[in-house]
């Protein structure tokens, strides 16, 4: 039954690939369209507001400052409101301001997409916080990765620029995560979520004793949390609170909600390249590395605790310890693999406890930073890889590297990879960094290879701009608050932006024409040679580690 129920949510995704990804590409291929009647007054309206009166294509260094230049801006505004808001109205529990390298954290966290909490929702904002600066900033930072995506589309699909960094960002508001949000929005309220502005409820309990319950405006929250890979939780325990996610039904649609846009995304660029098999190309990458760790995660979750078997006690129910009992291990290992692997951060379940083996699947996900990716970055980091790939396989036969009927020359690579080296490098760095300090160490609850599992963990989700952790980990310290800051930053501009440069160039080079010696991308040999570049990679840059952390400790539990 447990397979069945993957089965099932997995086929539901498949049969939503296609007409999610069509709509994609109507919506930011600047072509008139039949979404026009319904959207286009609205944003015109926006755009005279705004004061964006041409809509002319950007080059890819305009629409980089015009990206960054709007996410500092709604970073000021949020840290004035978390700073601020005790006196601020719709606080009807009082809490007070929040600290400053706490705030620091939250705000680069939410704007980039990150949402990695070093607060419990109920008790460190106020709703007029959570919705102003949280909500607000789920919005726009998953509007502004999706319009980096689609101009990285168009620089490497040969369109006449690589778009109007304003024009998509309104789009991807007004289209796209606006009507789906008021959509999931009243199907939670359906289902039992609450959405209120009320204070906390207070009741009495068994034993004749009151207690106070929060609630709020949770449901509104969840519907872009999920839709927008945003991650942060209205409540500490996230997905596994019950009013997050009450029952299997919701916690089956949070997981179409955050997985679906991504994974419709290599369709919208198929479209864009005018051939649909280039995009499945991508996505069947995606899904076979998503199935081989989604196997591993559901494997070792039904096979216990090690520790426990050897003790002969009955375990043959799997390893529920850290599990929502309503949901089980099938659907929390789905919604593990799929939270990381759509890099939302979201957790139904603690992944602190799951199994050593378990534990592999988010981290590693993690580390790839392209299996699905959150809004955009998935789609951009896996054609990064099928540049790469091109590459080597052109320098192994001796011809110039060609992707999409442009060479493939020396920009490029460097372009590349800087992008591919960031990423180890803000992961492995500050973990060994955390190591050499008691404030790192002082943090870590769990001594041995586990803790050593806490801070790569911590550093990895920071860099993947996931924000789930292991949550044993103290990290409401200045120390964490502003070195998993930095390293937020970090990995979520550098990349990005090199990425635009790539597009840049690749834009203005002159299509080459296609012979018989022409390496193809869109067929099954190019998804092996494209799985295989990601996989080596990963391997290279981040096996000695893992090794370190939970296969070592999977190894001393036998």
């Amino acid at each position: 039954m447990g397979v069945l129920q993957i089965v099932v949510v997995i086929v539901i995704l498949l049969l939503l690939v296609k007409p999610v990804g069509t709509y994609l590409y109507h919506v930011f291929s600047n072509e008139p369209n039949r979404t026009d009647r319904w959207f286009a007054r609205t944003e015109k309206g926006i755009y005279s507001l705004i004061g964006l009166k041409k809509r002319g294509g950007m080059s890819w260094k305009k629409y980089a400052i015009s990206f960054v230049l709007t996410n500092i801006v709604l970073v000021l505004f949020s840290y004035i409101f978390l700073r601020l808001q005790k006196g601020l109205p719709l606080n009807p529990s009082g809490i007070g301001n929040m600290e400053e390298t706490l705030t620091f954290n939250t705000v680069i966290s939410f704007m980039t997409n990150t949402n990695l909490q070093h607060y419990s929702g109920e008790t460190g904002v106020s709703y007029f916080s959570q919705m102003a600066v949280m909500t607000m900033l789920m919005f726009t930072s998953a509007a502004s990765g999706f319009s980096v995506a689609v101009a990285f589309v168009r620089g490497i699909t040969g369109q006449k620029s690589v778009g109007n960094f304003f024009e998509d960002f309104v789009k991807a508001h007004i289209r796209i995560f606006i009507p789906l949000a008021v959509l999931i929005t009243l199907i939670m309220v359906g289902l039992h979520v609450p959405q209120t502005l009320k204070p906390m409820l207070e009741v009495a309990t068994l034993d004749g004793q009151t207690q106070q319950i929060s609630i709020g405006p949770i449901a509104s929250l969840e519907s872009i949390k999920h839709l927008g890979t945003n991650g942060g939780g209205f409540f500490g325990a996230n997905s596994a609170h019950p009013f997050e996610n009450p029952s299997p039904l919701t916690n089956v649609l949070e997981i179409l909600s955050m997985w679906m846009l991504p994974a419709s995304l290599p369709y919208m660029y198929g479209l864009f390249a005018k051939n649909k098999r280039q995009g499945w190309m991508i996505f069947s990458a995606m899904m076979t590395l998503f199935v081989l760790f989604l196997a591993l995660n559901y494997y070792s979750e039904t096979q216990g605790n090690p520790a426990i078997n050897a003790m002969g006690i009955d375990s043959s129910q799997g390893s529920m310890e850290g599990k929502e009992v309503r949901f089980g291990i099938a659907q929390s290992a789905l919604f593990t693999t799929v939270t990381t692997a759509a890099t939302t951060g979201s957790v139904n379940n603690m992944h602190d406890t799951q199994t050593p083996l378990g534990s592999i699947t988010p981290l590693t996900l993690m580390m790839l930073n392209n299996v699905f990716g959150g809004k955009g970055v998935g789609l951009v980091n896996m054609l990064m890889y099928a540049i790469l790939g091109v590459f080597l396989c052109g320098l192994m036969v001796g011809r110039t590297p060609e992707f999409l009927g442009r060479k493939i020359e020396a920009r490029e690579m460097k372009l590349i990879a800087i992008a591919i080296l960031i990423h180890p490098l803000i992961i492995l760095v500050p973990t060994a960094g955390a190591f050499l300090t008691d404030l790192g160490k002082g943090s870590i609850t769990n001594p041995g290879f586990h803790g050593m599992t806490q801070v790569l963990y911590e550093y990895t989700s920071a860099a993947a701009n996931n924000g789930s952790g292991f949550e044993g980990l103290a990290d409401n310290t200045s120390f964490w608050n502003i070195t998993t800051g930095v390293v937020m930053l970090l990995g979520r501009y550098v990349s990005m932006i090199a990425m635009l440069a790539v597009a840049g160039s690749m834009i203005k080079k002159k299509p080459v024409p296609e012979t018989i010696g022409t390496f193809r991308t869109d067929n099954g040999l190019f998804t092996g040679i494209l799985i295989g570049t990601v996989l080596i990679i990963g391997a290279l840059t981040f096996l000695p580690v893992i090794v370190l952390g939970p296969i070592a400790e999977y190894l001393t539990l036998r």
